[in-house]
């Protein structure tokens, strides 16, 4: 069966949407100079890829980016690694995303906070940039210099925006974790950094608890010599903040530097601005420095024209601070869109909460996990039916595979008239190879598309692209937003480990793809999850797709134990509530894959756990329990996982039932 036939059309964009969207506009924009003309979205691509630098520029000019000092042209170097954009540019990214800060636009809300422990706080364009400028002045005060690395322990809310803007503004470097994060979890990631400077919260509202940190980072603290000023936020307003002799309340701090405006510093275009870290299951995080230019104009392209995100538009992601979605969502400030940020848990007080944000706040955009999507199809929430959506536009998903089924549930009950945009892409390039345009229909099941300026294609173990089926996800051509490097890692050695050892000079990002033809993707999982009964390689995403989709199931992890130069396929599953593995349930779920994905994919082993771990972001961890199976002697970190308590039952089910190694 082809993929058309096995991916019906469930959206697809009205006239006014192909002519009226961002990206339609920019395409007549493009016609209108004399390129193309472009018959469809692919022919743009298609182009995007061809004339590179000419297609970043246009990208530039189009989305209205800005800076003290011109580049001498888009690519110096065209290496990879060690691509060179916009050599001789000078510019601000904090600058950029508060361009529309004045004139009309200063009175609009920038950010509006929900969180569990505080009320509503809504908040200005003109106020944003006040507060970032005020803050930008304490910290000069503090001895903060260009450089320097401010770190942040905060929610999704508007001190971690004011923060990194703060940072950004003065040449600093932000950086940022989740506060549920462990210290030890927390000093892995900031201890090979150094920060100068340190924001943090008392603690944090989940799920109608509140928890107490200021001892823990007050600990935190004394874990970093180099700090020299740490802000204490009040995310809890009846406990006392952080203490310690060098912190400043956050309202002390905003005081003191009152009517300073932020001195937006120009910066050369690969001057790091974030720092984001790997998951750090099987040791210390790396530390992936991200530079200023590509960044910023790689996040343009992504939420102005393939999100078609605007200044009319409100934009709720839900994320943490210890997720790159966080940095993302503070990028749309550069569209002129108001930003609901939502700290806590996406099931409190119910798991309709996001749900009726969205609708209260006539969000327009809305993004979350496959996950989260997946829960409320479980729960048969009905959304569409019982809330005014009629301002919702476009619903992102990503973490994770989308199941078709997922689809379903959300052309029925969930957003039907919006544009559902599975996008995927990672930490690494802090942005996405492939997601969703407003030019084209979406299929169930499959991503919609490659991004532009984008060369993706899947390689097979040769080096060579696939002509069909499923390969590496992999990219020939530079693009923005790779990182300028690893943090100290002077030679570029464990960049070039990361990226570039399997096919030199071309990034492989350890996804597993395939490329449909009409120009869609299916992701199979992590290729480094991959299984490979009798030789023949399946991705784990091809198993989750029938098991997840069975109401019994509540859960599930899959992966291969190696025996006697084969591989068993080991399937773990967390039943629904009042559920248990019954003899029929194990028939049900081996007959369901075998008949949705092959004889192969069936599992040798089904066993029963209570929870599956998942990394802070939300990602499954199948290479812990894969090295647990196959009696690797390495360690894994447990405080990179939300649940390190998952994997001490698993290691207790497998040992109880012979499957783990003498």
């Amino acid at each position: 069966m082809s993929h058309t036939e096995q991916s019906p059309v469930v959206w697809s964009p009205s006239e006014d949407t192909l002519k009226n969207s961002r990206m339609g506009q920019f395409k007549a924009w493009l016609e209108q100079q004399g390129f193309g003309p472009f018959e469809d979205y692919h022919a743009l691509h298609q182009w995007s890829i061809d004339e590179l630098d000419t297609f970043w520029q246009k990208v530039w000019d189009y989305c209205g980016l800005v800076c003290d000092t011109p580049a001498n042209q888009v690519l110096g170097k065209r290496d990879m690694p060690g691509a060179q954009w916009f050599p001789g540019m000078k510019l601000n990214f904090a600058a950029n995303l508060l361009r529309l800060a004045d004139g009309e636009h200063a009175d609009r809300e920038a950010v509006v906070a929900y969180c569990e422990t505080r009320p509503v706080l809504r908040r200005s364009y003109a106020r944003l940039k006040a507060d970032a400028g005020a803050l930008e002045a304490f910290l000069r005060s503090r001895g903060i210099r260009q450089g320097d690395r401010v770190a942040g322990v905060v929610t999704n809310g508007y001190e971690a925006m004011v923060g990194m803007l703060a940072a950004t503004s003065l040449g600093a470097v932000w950086s940022s974790a989740s506060p549920d994060f462990g210290v030890g979890a927390i000093l892995d990631r900031f201890g090979q950094i150094e920060p100068a400077a340190l924001i943090v919260v008392n603690g944090y509202g989940y799920g109608g608890k509140v928890f107490a940190r200021q001892q823990d980072f007050a600990g935190l603290v004394n874990g970093l010599p180099t700090l020299k000023t740490v802000v204490s936020v009040q995310q809890l307003p009846d406990e006392a903040p952080v203490s310690g002799d060098l912190v400043t309340t956050w309202e002390d701090a905003l005081t003191f530097g009152a009517g300073k405006p932020p001195s937006f510093t120009p910066l050369p275009p690969d001057h790091p601005v974030y720092i984001l870290y790997s998951s750090g299951t099987t040791g210390k995080p790396k530390c992936i420095v991200h530079g200023n230019a590509g960044l910023l104009v790689n996040h343009a392209k992504e939420l102005m024209l393939h999100g078609d995100v605007g200044p009319e538009d409100r934009f709720l992601y839900f994320t943490t601070c210890g997720w790159m979605m966080w940095n993302w969502q503070a990028s749309a400030l550069m569209t002129g869109a108001a930003v609901i940020t939502v700290d806590g848990s996406p099931g409190y007080p119910s798991l309709s909460f996001l749900w009726d944000t969205v609708a209260e706040e006539k969000v327009t955009h809305f993004g979350t996990s496959a996950r989260f999507i997946a829960g409320c199809r479980k729960a048969e929430l009905q959304p569409a039916k019982t809330l005014d959506q009629s301002k919702l536009r476009v619903v992102f998903s990503t973490g994770s595979p989308l199941l078709p089924e997922d689809y379903d549930w959300m052309y029925t009950d969930g957003a039907p008239d919006a544009l559902l945009g599975s996008i995927a892409g990672g930490t690494d390039i802090c942005g996405c190879f492939v997601g969703s345009t407003p030019l084209l229909p979406v299929r169930r099941g499959e991503i919609q598309c490659r991004f532009l300026g984008v060369d993706a294609v899947a390689y097979g173990d040769d080096g060579k692209p696939v002509s069909e089926g499923r390969g590496e996800l992999v990219c020939r051509q530079p693009l923005p937003s790779m990182p300028v490097c690893f943090w100290q890692d002077p030679e570029g050695e464990r960049y070039r480990d990361a990226y570039f050892n399997t096919f030199p000079g071309v990034w492989a990002h350890g996804d597993f793809i395939e490329f449909t033809e009409h120009g869609g993707a299916i992701i199979y999982g992590r290729s480094d999850a991959t299984l490979n009964p009798g030789g023949v390689r399946i991705g784990t995403a091809e198993i989750y797709r029938q098991v997840e989709t069975v109401a019994e199931v509540k859960d599930s992890l899959v992966v291969g134990r190696q025996i006697e130069g084969d591989v068993e396929v080991v399937l773990l599953v967390v039943p629904a509530e009042d559920q248990a593995i019954t003899d029929d349930l194990l028939k049900q779920l081996k007959s369901r894959i075998r008949e949705g994905a092959s004889p192969r994919h069936v599992p040798r082993h089904i066993v029963q756990v209570n929870d599956i771990p998942y990394t802070r972001s939300g990602k499954k961890v199948e290479l812990a329990v894969a090295r647990l199976i196959n009696g690797s002697k390495k360690a894994d970190n447990r405080d990179a996982l939300g649940n390190p308590e998952a994997l001490d039952h698993i290691r207790e089910r497998l040992a109880a039932v012979g499957l783990l190694p003498e």
